[in-house]
């Protein structure tokens, strides 16, 4: 940011996580870098020349430890880790992951919001898909991300951050594989602090969900993090990931159970199947197209995929793996 050299100001300061991003990353960066004061890297263990790129283009580098286990929220933790405690910390941090490019205009909107409401912690904004036409995929994601404006529960990964609140409640939980932003803003909601979603263009995301099994991964992810959620804090005041994990389960376990346990005792059970067609169907009277109805009924069942995998991992002590779609 080029600003007055005798001009006090407070810091601020940007955060991106990646791995193996490539172009993506230098988008990311040159984006990035002339909007804010500091911007810190976090690499988790790149080959393919991303660590150079940001030095190159005047970002600080965290290069994560490769003998512990990846997850966004250790290198989240390791740039907020860089920016504060070593002199005077950032006023504000605008956290991006490196699949993403910052839209021009956001960090002012976002950062006059934040000054104006002392009681928010967390602004987000409309994080949008580059390339929706690309696959049914993408084009699902991008709905995805059209959340409502205002008041909200929890951000995504790109988001105008008060950095004193989020070092009040000790910022991500680096154990989590998924889902460590809804959990984050929950702990932050407990302490008084809000969140808040601007209708504003904040950032481009390129998902480049191209392939079913790309698709099959990123539901078995959510299923997972529903069962951690619910592990976590299900039994809070918020039931946090309940209703999300009750309808993978029912559809994705209880349904397919029954109906195969029935057909040992009647054919009739087979008519049990109708009900997936009949919730496409729903759906797409509710709004959605074909094949996102389709998709979003299908997709209960990699979510349950994912909810047992958690349950198993609990059950064994197995160390939590990342579950990637690219």
């Amino acid at each position: 940011m080029n600003r007055d050299p005798g001009e006090t100001h407070p810091i601020l300061a940007a955060i991106a996580i990646g791995r193996n991003e490539g172009a993506r990353l230098i988008a990311c960066l040159d984006a990035l870098v002339p909007q804010v004061d500091r911007v810190v890297y976090v690499d988790s263990g790149s080959t393919d020349g991303s660590v150079a790129a940001a030095r190159a283009r005047g970002a600080e580098v965290v290069e994560l430890d490769m003998t512990q286990p990846f997850t966004a929220a250790r290198a989240r933790n390791a740039g907020l880790g860089r920016l504060t405690g070593q002199g005077a910390d950032p006023l504000y941090i605008q956290f991006v992951d490196a699949d993403c490019v910052l839209q021009p205009g956001w960090i002012g909107t976002a950062r006059a919001f934040l000054d104006a409401n002392p009681e928010v912690a967390v602004a987000c904004g409309r994080r949008r898909e580059r390339h929706p036409e690309a696959s049914i995929w993408n084009a699902m994601i991008d709905a995805e991300w059209d959340t409502p404006v205002g008041q909200a529960r929890a951000c995504g990964g790109d988001a105008l951050m008060r950095a004193a609140a989020l070092l009040e409640v000790g910022g991500y939980d680096p154990t989590l594989i998924a889902g460590e932003e809804p959990e984050m803003c929950l702990r932050l909601r407990a302490r008084g602090w809000k969140i808040w979603r601007l209708d504003a263009e904040m950032t481009l995301h390129d998902a480049a969900l191209t392939r079913p099994g790309q698709w099959w991964q990123r539901a078995r992810r959510a299923g997972y993090t529903y069962a951690e959620g619910v592990a976590m804090h299900g039994r809070g005041p918020e039931r946090h990931s309940v209703a999300q994990l009750r309808r993978t389960l029912a559809w994705g376990i209880v349904l397919p159970l029954v109906t195969l346990l029935g057909l040992f005792v009647t054919p009739w059970a087979a008519l049990l199947l109708l009900v997936w067609p009949l919730q496409m169907l729903r759906l797409h009277v509710r709004g959605l197209d074909w094949p996102q109805s389709v998709f979003l009924t299908l997709g209960k069942l990699p979510e349950a995929q994912g909810a047992l995998t958690y349950l198993w991992r609990r059950l064994t002590r197995a160390r939590a793996r990342l579950i990637e779609y690219k």
